[in-house]
């Protein structure tokens, strides 16, 4: 039998991983409700045709594709056969395929709104916790099963719920103790440079490029641009828009000078101006940053764009979102705005890890021990637990009757810092020995006070 393993990209959570994970799944929407989002869930399977040609031509190679039912059966062996062969070319057909795992939770979010948008108040505000998954190469920081925390706004162009956004990026990353850099641009001021180098035509083949600036530099960015089909003077302005330096006035001036009277950019340069008022407005710890090299290569952005970076570590983004004015018109709705962001917790989780950033208070389980000493002691220790359980206080009972050692290893492998101990003495005399198993201090207390007791 071969050895059981894990797929690729892949994990299993141990009890310490989970609760640090719940710390921080549990912190954001803490956030997401005090900010007015109500919770949503979507399936783990879409359609196919719901996901593909939503997120770019790169985006939609990662895209995990189900195998549909009954492909053993002989008699369509040569159908399938030759369907497979249109797969392997990339190419999509029913006969092998028609629904994928859920890329991200915006296009599943735009697809349940585009469903019932006549039954929502509007504008609808929802979070979302669920796993995703990408068919990316596994690396640090980048899993092919991970979970996302969105928060999105439908039905509303006003700039006031980009200024929330924010916030929330803010508050969360404030509260996780997580310093971070909230970087901002406007798909707007891209799309105007796309403009001034040869047209709207060219906004895929740039964005896509400068969003690989981070990983591949400037050289190689100007070299796909060239493959892309741009020439040298418009790989020269594109290099020098990615070159704007110094603080976001600075950075802001720089690009009026480069975009000139471009209706589009002025437009772009008036949101981050807005969000930038209302960020001098607040006393949180991560003011925003304008970074005009943010792109987010996915088609669906419109307007403002988000990214947010650790800055004490060495990590990718561990959010970001932006507004997409018209994605439900992917679905036959159109002109239904909307905003969100996303939250990339196994990055957080990592990060956090590695500032060593989670508070002790988060390994809390088991707090009280009963310890197992025979029939009726156990029966008397099951009716105290029962009562420390009502009081919220999370207690178990050693699962048989065993030598003191064994079980007190097995409260200090599990790091349970109360010992209750009930004895034949203890079970004559009404009472129980409570030890405290760091420093081994004990007292023996009336069973009856024992749910009056702290632990």
């Amino acid at each position: 039998m071969s050895k059981p393993g894990l797929p690729q990209g892949t994990r299993d959570f141990s009890a310490a991983v989970v609760r640090k994970r719940q710390y921080i799944f549990n912190t954001i929407r803490t956030v997401f409700e005090r900010y007015g989002f109500q919770p949503l869930e979507t399936p783990a399977m879409e359609n196919l045709d719901t996901l593909m040609g939503k997120y770019g031509e790169e985006g939609d190679k990662l895209i995990f594709k189900i195998l549909n039912n009954g492909l053993d059966n002989p008699a369509k062996h040569d159908a399938a056969t030759a369907d497979f062969e249109k797969v392997l070319q990339g190419k999509n057909t029913k006969g092998i395929t028609e629904r994928a795992l859920r890329y991200d939770l915006t296009i599943p979010f735009a697809r349940y709104v585009a469903m019932n948008h006549g039954q929502l108040t509007m504008p609808f505000k929802r979070y979302q916790v669920q796993p995703v998954w990408r068919a990316d190469r596994p690396q640090k920081g980048r899993y092919r099963e991970f979970y996302q925390c969105d928060a999105d706004v439908v039905g509303s162009y006003s700039l006031l719920n980009e200024v929330e956004l924010a916030n929330i990026y803010a508050t969360v990353f404030a509260q996780l103790g997580v310093r971070v850099e909230i970087r901002i641009n406007s798909r707007k001021i891209l799309a105007a440079l796309a403009e001034i180098c040869g047209g709207a035509d060219k906004m895929t083949d740039i964005t896509i490029a400068v969003d690989k600036l981070d990983k591949i530099g400037i050289e190689k960015v100007k070299e796909e641009l060239i493959q892309r089909g741009l020439n040298t003077q418009q790989v020269a302005t594109i290099e020098t828009y990615l070159h704007i330096e110094g603080d976001n006035a600075g950075k802001i001036n720089q690009l009026r000078s480069l975009l000139g009277n471009n209706t589009t950019g002025q437009k772009g340069i008036e949101e981050i101006e807005y969000l930038l008022s209302f960020s001098q407005l607040t006393n949180n710890n991560s003011p925003l940053t304008t970074d005009f090299t943010l792109a987010r290569g996915l088609n669906y952005y419109t307007g403002i764009i988000f990214e947010v970076k650790a800055l004490d570590v060495q990590m990718g983004s561990i959010g970001g979102g932006g507004r997409y004015d018209d994605l439900t018109g992917l679905f036959g709705v159109p002109n239904v705005p909307g905003v969100g962001i996303s939250f990339g917790v196994d990055r957080i989780y990592d990060v956090m890890e590695e500032l060593q950033l989670f508070p002790d208070a988060v390994q809390a389980g088991t707090r009280v021990l009963f310890f197992n000493l025979g029939d009726a002691e156990s029966k008397a220790a099951f009716v105290l637990m029962q009562q420390l359980r009502e009081k919220g206080i999370a207690a178990e009972l050693y699962h048989e009757n065993s030598k003191f050692d064994k079980q007190f290893k097995y409260a200090e492998k599990k790091q349970i810092p109360f010992a209750v101990i009930i004895g034949s003495k203890e079970l004559e005399t009404g009472t129980c020995v409570v030890r405290q198993l760091s420093d081994g201090q004990q007292q023996t207390i009336p069973q009856s006070a024992l749910a009056g007791r702290s632990f």
